[in-house]
C-alpha cells in the first residue's frame, strides 16, 4: 500500500515491504510503481523493496516545468532518509536507471549494487534530443496519440501482439498523466548529462540489464559500455520492456 511524504510543497507515494537489505527499484518515463508488481514478490522474501512513483508519475505530484534526473534523485534520497535506510541496492528501468545513476553521482556511498534494465549511462545524442523536442510539441498537441505510438515503440516486434492486451493498459494509464508532467519529464530526460564515468568508478556490483531488441538502448551501444566500464552485461529476448516481456527469465536471474 502507497505512503505519502510531503516535499517541497507535493506529496511523493511510495511503498516500502519485505525485510532484509533495502532495494529501490526506479520505474521508466510514461509509468508508474506499479510496473514492479510481478517483481516485488520474487524480491521481498529477500529484501526490503522499496518502490517510488519519480517526480509527476503516478501518484507523486508535479514540482515544476522541468523535473531533472538530479531532482528526481534527491526525492529517492529524501524517502530513504524517512525510512531510516542508509544504504540500498538499485534497480532503475530506462529513465529510473538514469535516476539511479545521478543518485550514484550525488550520494556515491549510499548504493551497494546498480543494476540498470534497458538503461544507459549516455546523454541524449543531438538527433535523441531533436526528436525530444518533436515529442513534445505532439505531447501538446495530441497526447493521446503520442503515448500509444511510444509506448508501443518500447515493445519488441512479437512482444507488440502477443502482449497487445497489456500495451493497450499501459498506453491507457498513461493517458492519466496530465500534459504538464509529460513536458517536465522530457525536458529532464533531454537535458541529463552523460554519466558514463560515474557508472565506470562505482565500484559495487553493476549490471546491464539488456534487451535484444531494445531500440531505444540498443544491445551494441550497451556491449561497448560494459566493456568502457567494466560492468557486467545480461541479455534477455525482445525489446525495452523486459520485465514484461522475458518477465521470468528476468526474475530468475534477479532472485
Amino acid at each position: 500500500m502507497q505512503k505519502f511524504i510531503p516535499y517541497k510543497n507535493i506529496q511523493i507515494a511510495f511503498t516500502a515491504q519485505g525485510k532484509g537489505e533495502a532495494i529501490v527499484l526506479l520505474h521508466g518515463f510514461l509509468e508508474n510503481s506499479t510496473m514492479w508488481e510481478n517483481v516485488i514478490p520474487a524480491l521481498e522474501k529477500n529484501y526490503q523493496v522499496i518502490t517510488i512513483d519519480l517526480l509527476g508519475h503516478g501518484n507523486t505530484e508535479r514540482l515544476g516545468y522541468i523535473h531533472t534526473m538530479e531532482e528526481m534523485a534527491q526525492t529517492v534520497s529524501y524517502v530513504l532518509d524517512h525510512l531510516q535506510i542508509e544504504k540500498a541496492s538499485f534497480l532503475g528501468h530506462s529513465m529510473g536507471g538514469y535516476v539511479a545513476l545521478a543518485f550514484a553521482e550525488l550520494f556515491p556511498l549510499r548504493i551497494e549494487k546498480l543494476l540498470l534494465l534497458n538503461s544507459t549511462p549516455l546523454a541524449d545524442s543531438h538527433e535523441r534530443v531533436a526528436n525530444r523536442n518533436r515529442a513534445i510539441r505532439l505531447v501538446k498537441q495530441n497526447k493521446d496519440a503520442f503515448i500509444s505510438m511510444a509506448i508501443t515503440n518500447l515493445f519488441g516486434k512479437e512482444s507488440r501482439e502477443q502482449l497487445r492486451e497489456k500495451i493497450n493498459a499501459l498506453v491507457k494509464e498513461a493517458q492519466q498523466l496530465p500534459t504538464e508532467h509529460i513536458v517536465a519529464a522530457m525536458e529532464g530526460l533531454k537535458a541529463r548529462k552523460d554519466r558514463t564515468h560515474i557508472l565506470k568508478n562505482f565500484t559495487g556490483e553493476k549490471i546491464f540489464l539488456a534487451g535484444e531488441e531494445d531500440e531505444i538502448v540498443t544491445l551494441e551501444s550497451l556491449q561497448q559500455l560494459a566493456k568502457k566500464t567494466n560492468t557486467q552485461l545480461k541479455t534477455f529476448k525482445g525489446g525495452h520492456m523486459t520485465h514484461l516481456e522475458a518477465n521470468e527469465e528476468l526474475l530468475g536471474f534477479l532472485k
